[in-house]
C-alpha cells in the first residue's frame, strides 16, 4: 500500500493533476461514489480540499506507516497491537511530523496552522476544571495556575461526575485555539483535545496527572520522531525505488492449505510470473 499510494502521488503531481481544477473535481466526485470515507472528506469540496493541500506537501515530507504489531501469543497466524502504536498514535494526534528527526512542524506547516487557528488571548479564555482523580483539590491547582498565567477570573472548578482515568480538555465548536491555547500552558499534548457537542472548554483531570501544575511530561516538548516510527515500515513519498516485503504470514489459502506467500509460489512452479 505504501508502494502504492507514493507511486499514485508522483503521478499526479508529475502529471500536474492536482493543480488541474477539471481533473480534481472528476477525481473528487468519483472517490465519494466509490468510498467510504470520514465524515471530514464526505464531500467533493472537503476533498478539493485536501488535494490543494496535498499538493502544496512536497513528497518528501509524505510518510507512510504501518500500525506496530507484535506476535499473538495465542495464535502464531494473527498479530496484536505492538507497543509503539501508542507512540505512533499520540505523534500524529499532536499534529506533530513524521518525517523530521524532531518531530517540529515544517515551516509550511506552521505558518498553515498559524492562519487558520485564531489566536485568542489568555484573559478571554475561561475554563471549567473538574477533579476526576481521588486526590482532593487537584481541580484547585490546576484553576490557580491557569489564573496565574493570565488566563480569565472566570475560570471555575467541578468535581467531574465520574472518575477519569485520562485527561481531557472538550471544547465546542470554533474553540479550538482556545483549547490549544489552554493545553499549551499546562503541557497537554493535542491527543488530551476533544471536540463536545456543547460550548465552552472543560478540563476533566485524570488519574494520569495526580500531581503537579504541568502535565506529567508535558514540558519535554515535541516527540521524538525516532521512536514514533519505529518498527512502522515509514516511507516518504520520494522513495521511488523501494521493493515491497513479502508477509511471512500465512495469508494465502491453496488447495485448502493455509501458506505464506513465498511457499505459495514455491507450490505454483507451474504458473507462469506476470510480465509487471
Amino acid at each position: 500500500q505504501h508502494i502504492f499510494l507514493s507511486s499514485m502521488i508522483r503521478k499526479f503531481k508529475s502529471a500536474g493533476t492536482l493543480t488541474d481544477p477539471g481533473a480534481v473535481y472528476d477525481l473528487a466526485d468519483a472517490a465519494t461514489k466509490a468510498l467510504t470515507v470520514d465524515d471530514g472528506l464526505d464531500t467533493v469540496k472537503k476533498l478539493i480540499g485536501l488535494a490543494s493541500d496535498v499538493n502544496k506537501v512536497p513528497t518528501k515530507r509524505m510518510t507512510f506507516t504501518t500500525m506496530q504489531t507484535a506476535a499473538d501469543p495465542a495464535d502464531d497466524n494473527r498479530v496484536v497491537v505492538g507497543p509503539g502504536a501508542k507512540t505512533l498514535f499520540a505523534t500524529i494526534a499532536d499534529d506533530q511530523s513524521l518525517t523530521t528527526g524532531s518531530g517540529g512542524k515544517s515551516a509550511a506547516a506552521s505558518a498553515t496552522k498559524k492562519a487558520t487557528t485564531p489566536s485568542v488571548p489568555a484573559a478571554q479564555i475561561a475554563v471549567t476544571v473538574e477533579n476526576g482523580t481521588a486526590v482532593t483539590g487537584r481541580a484547585s491547582a490546576i484553576a490557580t495556575a491557569l489564573t496565574d498565567q493570565g488566563f480569565s477570573s472566570g475560570t471555575t472548578t467541578a468535581n467531574a461526575p465520574s472518575p477519569s482515568a485520562t485527561t481531557t480538555l472538550t471544547y465546542g465548536d470554533g474553540q479550538k485555539g482556545e483549547a490549544q491555547t489552554v493545553a499549551k500552558a499546562l503541557g497537554l499534548s493535542g491527543s488530551h483535545l476533544k471536540q463536545g457537542t456543547g460550548t465552552g472548554l472543560t478540563l476533566v483531570i485524570g488519574g494520569d496527572w495526580a500531581s503537579g501544575t504541568t502535565f506529567p511530561g508535558g514540558s519535554a516538548g515535541t516527540a521524538d520522531t525516532k521512536t514514533a516510527v519505529s518498527n512502522a515500515h515509514a516511507s516518504t513519498a520520494d522513495q521511488a525505488k523501494a521493493c515491497a516485503k513479502v508477509s511471512p504470514y500465512k495469508t494465502v489459502t491453496l488447495n485448502g492449505v493455509s501458506m505464506t506467500p513465498s511457499e505459495a509460489y514455491a507450490e505454483a512452479r507451474n504458473k507462469p510470473d506476470s510480465d509487471s
